[in-house]
């Protein structure tokens, strides 16, 4: 007879809730093949929902497509239009894990299923806990550190330019970073 095996998680049981005031969920993509742009979408939320032990985990979150910000506004609605997000037609960017699995102590890989310009993909994201405690009105906090990669030609998001010396407009891959500050609910 077989046993179920438990992954201790450096996560206190309960649902975590995102606190999007004291988190970001930022992007950088190389530009012209030379220097790189960073940004972040404004809103979000997220939940983590540890109910017995890492294994069991669930993490979901949403982002308002909308919401995104390279800190120049031209570029900004350029990445609304259909060449890229799209927000008329796909407002959501939807993330729900399958997998939560242990890499060290304190870090651990999610795999899960990413919904972004209308296609939905598997996505693996890397996650470090960085810190976890009490805030001044005795809320339980945890932190975490999110990274992983994506293609946008995976989802649908074509748009590019040829340029001279064999570079292009926008690279097709995408570096993710997500610093994550998330409140135990009581």
């Amino acid at each position: 007879m077989a046993t179920a095996t438990l992954i201790r998680s450096p996560i206190a049981i309960g649902t975590w809730n995102v606190d999007a005031a004291h988190s970001k969920v930022g992007f950088s993509v190389k530009h012209l093949g030379v220097s790189t742009v960073r940004g972040e979408f404004n809103e979000f939320d997220g939940t983590l929902e540890v109910i017995e032990d890492l294994g069991s985990a669930r993490v979901h979150g949403t982002v308002r497509a909308g919401s995104v910000d390279t800190n120049e506004p031209q570029r900004d609605e350029h990445l609304r239009s259909p060449d890229f997000f799209d927000v008329e037609r796909h407002p959501e960017i939807h993330f729900e894990s399958k997998r939560i699995e242990p890499v060290d102590e304190d870090t651990f890989r999610i795999v899960g299923d990413l919904t972004l310009h209308g296609v939905t993909r598997e996505l693996e994201l890397e996650a470090e806990v960085t810190g976890a405690g009490q805030d001044m009105q005795g809320n339980e906090r945890v932190g975490l550190e999110v990274t992983g990669d994506l293609s946008r030609g995976d989802y649908g998001m074509k748009f590019n330019q040829a340029l001279g010396g064999g570079n292009v407009l926008v690279s097709d891959k995408v570096k993710l970073a997500l610093d994550i500050a998330a409140v135990r609910d009581s």
